[in-house]
């Protein structure tokens, strides 16, 4: 009964996994759709989102039915709840790499983003997919360490979201007030995908430590190596992220 149990919690793990998987590749194929006016891509990846969704609701459902089977505690306790919350900003990021493939869609024939802008965004698109293929990693490996370079490497993230917002307020901008507007909404689709990306990361950082990310000392990871199962650290630690 405790194998299918354990099998189940490695079940859930599984599609987080998946789930990243699917919208890094779709933040990064919504980029390119925007930025080439290609609108069968940006129909795809509109399309896809649909199956992010749906392993979302999968997911939600194995976890919920284990609490009430189960009643776990502690550490398993807290993947459960964790994994719930990991699913929520997974599922946002697809939304949000959607949000782009829908812009590319309603601007078409023409690309939203004019053509002095459009090594920024697709420098924010190349970088959001790399972070998301990061926290992926991190899902997998429970590494604490890189989980906590995400955030670091999001500054890279809020620094061309800086540099689309200087472009706007120039005194030179000539792109007109609709252009504007969509790239202010790309930008901030861009950082808020980026923040997602983090904060499954950090919720990674907790399951394993039982500590929030924020809160840890440098000194805090000393002596725990990623490899060691995870229900080993903290047995008794707290249950909220």
């Amino acid at each position: 009964m405790r194998d299918a149990y354990h099998e189940e919690l490695d079940s859930i793990s599984e599609s987080l996994v998946e789930m990243a998987r699917l919208v890094g590749s779709a933040i990064g194929r919504a980029t390119t759709a925007m930025l080439d006016a290609d609108l069968k891509l940006a129909e795809s990846v509109i399309a896809a989102d649909q199956k992010v969704d749906d392993l979302q609701h999968d997911l939600e459902g194995r976890a919920i039915a284990l609490l009430a089977r189960q009643q776990p505690v502690a550490t398993d306790l807290r993947i459960v709840v964790t994994s719930l919350r990991m699913s929520a900003d997974l599922e946002r990021s697809g939304d949000l790499a959607q949000h782009v493939a829908k812009l590319a869609r309603l601007r078409f024939p023409e690309s939203p983003v004019p053509r002095d802008l459009q090594a920024t965004i697709l420098e924010m698109g190349q970088l959001a997919q790399r972070l998301m293929a990061k926290a992926a990693e991190v899902i997998i490996t429970k590494d604490v360490d890189l989980a906590l370079q995400l955030e670091t490497d999001d500054d890279e993230m809020d620094l061309l979201h800086r540099t689309l917002f200087q472009h706007l307020m120039d005194d030179r901008w000539k792109h007109g007030i609709e252009t504007a507007v969509d790239v202010t909404l790309l930008g901030r689709y861009y950082e808020r995908f980026a923040d997602h990306a983090v904060s499954v990361a950090k919720r990674v950082v907790y399951l394993v430590t039982g500590e929030h990310a924020d809160e840890l000392q440098p000194d805090t990871m000393a002596g725990v190596d990623p490899a060691d199962p995870v229900d080993t650290i903290d047995p008794q630690g707290p249950v909220e992220p």
